[in-house]
Parts: C-alpha cells; structure tokens; sequence
C-alpha cells in the first residue's frame, strides 16, 4: 500500500475532471463521565462517516487521526494502521478513502528530511532519543508536526498538477482542546521568528483560517456536550478558526408523539387499553408503562432544551440517528448516506484557487 514517503498518484485516465479541493477537520465535545462509558459522542465514527460521504461518485479523501488511539482502524475493522497513507474504503460509485494515523517521531523526520535533508542524520538522532524528547517535551513541536502533516496532505499534487486529494478530514482532539491545538502554529510562528519552522508554521496556519477549511463539531443531546460544543465555538470564533456545522450524534427515535407527552394518559385509560388489547394483568403492567413514559418524557424535554441551545448558536445543524442494531461498518456507510442526503457535503466551503 502506499505510504506518506510514496504518496498515491491518481490514476492517468481518470475520467473526470479536477474537484475543488475542500479540507475538513472534525472536532468533538467530551462525553459526560458515566453515560455512555467509552464511547463517547462518536466522532471518529463520524469524521469517518464524513470520509465516505465526500468520496461517493469517484473522489478521493484522506482521513487522517492525530490522537494515537488507532480509532480508523476500530471503524473500519481492520489491523491496526502503520504509519504512512493506505486504502481503506472503497465509497459508492467508486471514489476512495484513505487513511492516515500520524506518528509524531516519523512525522518530525519526514519534516527534518524535508527543510533540513538528514537523512540518515535523522534516523541517529532517533536511536539517541532525541526525537522523541523533541516530540513530548518541547512545547508545542508534537501539535506542529500533526497539523502541519495534515496540511502538507491538502496541498499536495501529482505530476500533472492536480490535488491528490480532493477532500481531507482529520478526527482531530477532544472539543476543549481543540483550539489550542489548531492554534499552536500561530505560537511557534511567533517564537521561531525566521526559518522554516516560522515559514512552515505560518503557512499551516494561513490553511487552517483560509475559507477552505471548516471545523466542525460532534455532539449528543445531552447538557455537557451542549455546553462544551458552546464553549467551543466561541474560543474558535476567538481564534479566528472557521466554524464549520454541529453534527448531533446517536438521536434516538421519538416512540410518543408530542401530543400524547403533553396531555398524558390517565392509569384507568391505559389499564382500559391494556385490556381491550387482551393482555392479562393490566393493573400489573400499566405502573411500569406510566414509569417508562414519564421518563422519556423528561428526556425528551431536555433534548427539545438541547436542540434549542444548539440552534441558537447560529451554525447549521444536523442529527445522525442512533444505530439500533449498534455501530458497525454497515453503520457507517450509512450514515455517510445520511450526512449526503442532508446536504452536508455539498456546501463545505470551497478552496481557492
């Protein structure tokens, strides 16, 4: 498969003619402690959703991960990902994804390679540990590396001029973090005031603010996703970072119409209905049925105060429903359907030229 050292070249006869080039990176808010365990609002899922939608009818897309946790390769079940760029998803009617775990030490020595040309320099200075110290200690260096390998994927080009990619998305870090992370090149541009560093630093961040890229942002129906999609959004908008769309995670079905929640079913009625329905011990059955539907008539309440929150933060929303037989690759795939057919992927901001 192809690596990041032997990037892929686009097939010569590929017959169509060159997409605008749209760079996307996916964000997320912190899952409350305690309710859904590990899983969080499921935005590597997501972002890899996301992937395919914008690959469907002939593209081709490079999702990238910068956290180390190997989440691509969960999504799309497969061994996990050596670092370098591989195939992992063919999208309908033929477009590709590729994927790409980013290794903080093999990307500081493609960067050394690059400005510097080591070569082998670069591989001494790794058996004596100094990139990884550069790696972990020195501020700042590791979010650089990660984001400035994310961009150097979007501007790539093949030999006969044209973007190798036509979309990147990166499953970039947590929501709380993520805005010191997109905005670390504008610090380390600010410290390192000449040479490549500074020139590349710069250059990532010219990317990164540019109408061609869009952050956007996963999260449930749930008060401390909600806050922290909230708070996010405004230290973005503070960094000047482009706000992409908040994309609601795991909407769960509604079973009561809103009518039915708001007036209430009397015990006798239900005790009633139960009955006539041939069900035997109605009187048994029908405190637990009264429990069940006063409780997702409060969840459905908070959800209702959710949304509103989420509308009124002034970035177009969208619900991806919660899987009912849970999260699979077919899963996937069908939420990339969903993000297309709400029109997700067609208004992405376009690069310029």
């Amino acid at each position: 498969p192809p690596t990041s050292r032997t990037p892929p070249s686009r097939p010569p006869l590929r017959a169509r003619p060159p997409a605008a080039r749209r760079d996307v990176l996916g964000s997320r808010c912190e899952q409350a402690p305690g309710r859904r365990g590990k899983g969080g609002t499921g935005k590597t899922t997501v972002a890899a959703a996301l992937a395919l939608a914008l690959a469907t009818e002939g593209r081709r897309t490079l999702l990238v991960e910068v956290e180390g946790r190997q989440g691509i390769a969960q999504v799309f079940d497969t061994e996990p990902l050596p670092y370098g760029e591989h195939k992992i998803a063919v999208a309908p009617g033929g477009g590709e994804v590729f994927a790409l775990a980013i290794d903080p030490e093999l990307a500081l020595l493609d960067y050394l390679q690059m400005f510097y040309r080591l070569g082998s320099a670069g591989r001494a200075l790794k058996k004596m540990g100094a990139i990884d110290f550069a790696t972990t200690v020195a501020p700042g260096v590791r979010d650089v590396l990660l984001t400035g390998k994310a961009a150097e994927a979007v501007r790539r080009k093949d030999k006969r001029g044209r973007h190798v990619y036509d979309h990147v998305v990166m499953d970039a870090p947590p929501t709380g973090r993520i805005t010191r992370f997109l905005g670390v090149n504008d610090e380390v541009a600010g410290l390192a005031r000449i040479g490549p560093v500074h020139h590349q630093a710069q250059s990532v961040m010219h990317l990164l603010k540019s109408p061609s890229t869009a952050v956007h942002l996963v999260t449930l129906l749930e008060e401390m996703p909600v806050q922290e999609t909230a708070d996010g959004i405004a230290e973005l908008r503070g960094a000047g970072l482009p706000v992409g769309r908040v994309l609601v995670n795991m909407v769960r079905p509604a079973p009561l119409a809103p009518g039915v929640l708001a007036e209430g079913v009397p015990r006798a009625a239900l005790e009633a209905a139960l009955t006539a329905a041939g069900l035997p011990r109605a009187e048994t059955l029908a405190g637990p049925l009264l429990a069940l539907g006063e409780e997702y008539g409060e969840r459905h309440a908070l959800e209702t105060a959710q949304r509103a929150r989420l509308t009124a933060l002034g970035r177009p929303v969208h619900e991806l429903a919660l899987a009912p037989d849970g999260m699979d690759l077919a899963a996937v795939y069908r939420m990339a359907k969903e993000l297309r057919g709400q029109g997700v992927t067609e208004e992405i901001p376009r690069r310029t030229p």
